[in-house]
């Protein structure tokens, strides 16, 4: 099964994740078939604390993608973001 879930990076301390699309059985910190943006839970000043590629998400779901809790919440984020700007 494929899954939209976070992969952590960063240093002690101090997180930050990468979204990305895997196959179910692999590491958190593993191989990914592809990268859909961050997410910086601590982000100060004018670091942005979410990227995410709203299309490129909804097309994996579209193909039967499930995405973890945490990263459901971050693409209804990202969406009501992109429809505020717009």
């Amino acid at each position: 099964m494929v899954t939209i879930r976070l992969a952590r990076a960063g240093a002690k301390k101090r997180p930050f994740y990468y979204i990305v699309v895997t196959e179910a059985k692999k590491p958190r910190d593993g191989a990914f078939i592809e990268r859909l943006g961050y997410f910086n839970p601590v982000a100060s000043g004018q670091e942005s604390p979410l990227k995410l590629d709203v299309e490129r998400s909804k097309a994996w779901l579209g193909k039967g993608a499930q995405p973890t809790e945490r990263v459901a919440q971050l693409i209804r984020r990202a969406e009501r973001a992109e429809q505020a700007a717009q």
